[in-house]
């Protein structure tokens, strides 16, 4: 579930059902003081190349924006460097196997997925627990047309302005040892976990996207981070809380200042009462959106 809650969780099969609502409304918030404005929005990384999402409010922002915020840089150079990384973190010593951590039944659930998926075992059997899941789930995304090149960040990289500045709140590096450095008992713990969901479940990625294009919040917060908030403690804090309080000290350093901002991060990072939203309210700040 590491690319779950940003990538988002869940499962395969292409079916006319996943286009959007008639009216998309996936939420928007928006932070003001006496001399700046932030917008917040909820991304799914990952989305069908041609479903329409695109809110009015966040097209109003983005014309007037100073500057557009993504989790990690957006441009060749960082992809080039996150798929470096990948390698550098992403692969077991030579002569390990991904199935030697496995329990028998697991390493059966495994293989099965991974013949359904199409994804060759002599390929996952290469990988960390972390990144077998990030392919798996990859695999099982693409089966209902979800793609990277279709998730809202790389579609607003290529379509707003130049002239806006673009910022990342973390670096490659930085993002990748979010994975790489959480421990094998819990890479293992959410593959088992993902590797269960996308055999059992395949319409939870359909529904996952109907809910976010339709804004429904307590949807999200179920699907997005409720399971890792209850499952997993340890990676919860680690990859939502934790993140989200670094990035409020760069939001709260831009509120002080002027201007106006769009800031783009995976929707699971603005639900609930550790959300961004949550604890902006918190502090005082006058925030339009859902609660």
């Amino acid at each position: 579930m590491f690319r779950s809650f940003l990538v988002a969780l869940a499962a395969l099969l292409a079916t006319p059902a996943l286009t959007a609502p008639a009216l998309a409304a996936p939420p928007v918030w928006t932070v003001r003081d006496a001399d700046s404005e932030v917008v917040l929005f909820g991304a799914m990384h990952v989305l069908p190349k041609d479903l329409d999402w695109k809110p009015p409010a966040l097209d109003a922002a983005l014309a007037r924006a100073d500057d557009l915020w993504f989790e990690v840089p957006m441009d060749a150079a960082a992809d080039r460097r996150m798929q470096d990384l990948a390698g550098a973190y992403g692969l077991l010593p030579p002569g390990q196997t991904l199935t030697s951590r496995l329990k028998p039944r697991a390493a059966a659930r495994l293989r099965d997925l991974a013949q359904r998926l199409d994804v060759p075992m002599s390929e996952l059997e290469r990988l960390r627990p972390w990144m077998a899941e990030v392919r798996l789930t990859t695999a099982a995304f693409a089966r209902d047309q979800g793609l990277a090149e279709g998730g809202v960040e790389r579609r607003l990289q290529a379509q707003a302005s130049p002239t806006i500045a673009r910022k990342a709140f973390e670096t490659p590096d930085e993002q990748m040892a979010l994975f790489a450095g959480a421990s094998e008992a819990d890479q293992v713990r959410t593959l088992n976990a993902t590797v269960r969901q996308l055999r059992k479940d395949p319409g939870a990625y359909r529904r996952l996207v109907a809910a976010w294009s339709k804004g429904d919040q307590k949807a999200l917060e179920r699907a997005v981070v409720g399971g890792m908030r209850k499952s997993s403690p340890a990676l919860y804090r680690r990859f939502i809380v934790e993140r989200n309080a670094r990035w409020m000290d760069a939001l709260q350093a831009r509120l002080a200042g002027s201007g106006r901002t769009v800031v783009v991060v995976g929707a699971g990072h603005l639900l609930g009462p550790d959300g961004l939203p949550a604890r902006l309210r918190a502090l005082g700040y006058d925030v339009e959106g859902p609660r």
